[in-house]
């Protein structure tokens, strides 16, 4: 899996995805800071409120070792859906890679973005230039990345939604919201059957189209993805496969919490465990008290599971088991895969043989245990494997 590292082409640099600007970057570091140390002084005054750490630590140890192989399977299942999506999306550009490789630039790619200030944005360079690596053009790696984000994107509002209306509590609200949309659009097409009406109408959708993916922050990425279209263009079977192995990178990372909680006796309905999943994950994103969430994932998924009925000590335990594999055990293999992919620091060759036949085992094991949708190369398809250095 050796590459020769080498500057991307100058095209490629002008096709690169858009990161976010150095000013920005800078902007997030000192707020990831600051809501540090809030939360730092927040946990000193009100120490003598906070659970009883050694108890849940106890609860923990006793969790079932059944569901706690559950929770792992799942964490690897929800990894490989997504590297098998990356996949696919290559594939039908025309470019073959192995099955092991794109878990290990997964795996690589969410340990920068999870670990590191303004990880996100290193995350997609990182990504972007081991496609290009592998034989992908700039274009196509482009494309692969955001389309990947917009499926997945899109099946998380999916999941997120349909668990609101599975809900009772939730249920009423949200199909009024849904309905007073409905009633909207129809009024909308009603109104439009007229000519005059429709004209109008019309106009305003294309200016307001057009002020929307035209603003600054909006335009680069719909550029890119307009390009994209010259090289990937799915087939219906593809979509299929696309829109299932997004749905599985949530499910599974879902059913990863659920197996936590029932690995220590938490017991709640579906939809309440995906409701605290989805919580946790706006509170990482709104308040990114550390990289991957650190510190607001667990305390609002913690707090959200006790909201729908679990004891504070064994929701802190099944929170501290969930995350335990599907951060720290993800992130280590990331950085064993990033160390196989020849991007590691400068170690003896000894240690580089060791830590790369580690991370090399690691994801034929990931790999081997995900069972997910067969591949069909279609005919006539040729593409790179990777490059060896």
């Amino acid at each position: 899996m050796g590459d020769v590292v080498t500057a991307p082409a100058p095209a490629a640099r002008e096709s690169a995805p858009v990161a976010p600007e150095p000013s920005s970057r800078r902007r997030g570091i000192w707020v990831q800071l600051g809501v540090l140390a809030l939360t730092v002084g927040a946990l000193a005054a009100f120490r003598d409120r906070l659970p009883d750490f050694g108890a849940m630590w106890g609860a923990a140890r006793r969790a079932e070792p059944g569901w706690l192989a559950v929770v792992v399977l799942a964490a690897a299942g929800s990894m490989g859906a997504f590297a098998r999506l990356q996949r696919r999306l290559l594939r039908i550009g025309g470019l073959r890679i192995s099955l092991r490789r794109a878990f290990a630039v997964t795996y690589a790619g969410n340990a920068l973005s999870t670990t590191l200030p303004a990880g996100p944005a290193l995350s997609v360079v990182y990504t972007f230039r081991q496609f290009r690596r592998s034989g992908a053009s700039a274009r196509l790696a482009t494309a692969v990345i955001l389309l990947g984000g917009v499926i997945t994107t899109t099946a998380y509002t999916v999941i997120g939604l349909a668990a609101l209306i599975a809900d009772p509590r939730a249920r009423t609200p949200v199909l009024l919201a849904l309905g007073a949309a409905a009633v909207l659009a129809g009024t909308v097409a009603v109104a439009a059957l007229r000519t005059g009406v429709r004209a109008r109408i019309v106009a305003f959708g294309r200016r307001s189209v057009r002020r929307v993916l035209g603003h600054r922050r909006i335009a680069p990425y719909v550029e890119r993805l307009w390009e994209g279209r010259q090289v990937l263009r799915p087939s219906r079977r593809d979509w299929a496969a696309l829109v299932v192995l997004a749905m599985l990178n949530w499910v599974f990372d879902i059913v990863a919490l659920h197996a936590a909680a029932l690995a220590v006796g938490v017991e709640l309905a579906p939809q309440a465990v995906v409701l605290a999943y989805f919580a946790a994950q706006a509170a990482g994103s709104v308040l990114p008290v550390l990289p991957g969430g650190l510190g607001a994932i667990e305390s609002s998924m913690a707090g959200a599971l006790v909201a729908f009925g679990a004891a504070l000590i064994p929701a802190g335990a099944a929170v501290g088991l969930y995350r335990l594999v599907s951060y720290w055990g993800v992130v280590a293999v990331g950085w064993l895969a990033w160390v196989v992919l020849h991007e590691g620091p400068r170690l003896s060759e000894g240690t580089r043989r060791r830590l790369a036949a580690l991370g090399d085992a690691l994801l034929r094991g990931c790999s081997s245990v995900v069972l997910l949708l067969p591949y069909s190369v279609p005919p006539g398809v040729r593409g790179a494997e990777p490059r060896n250095g």
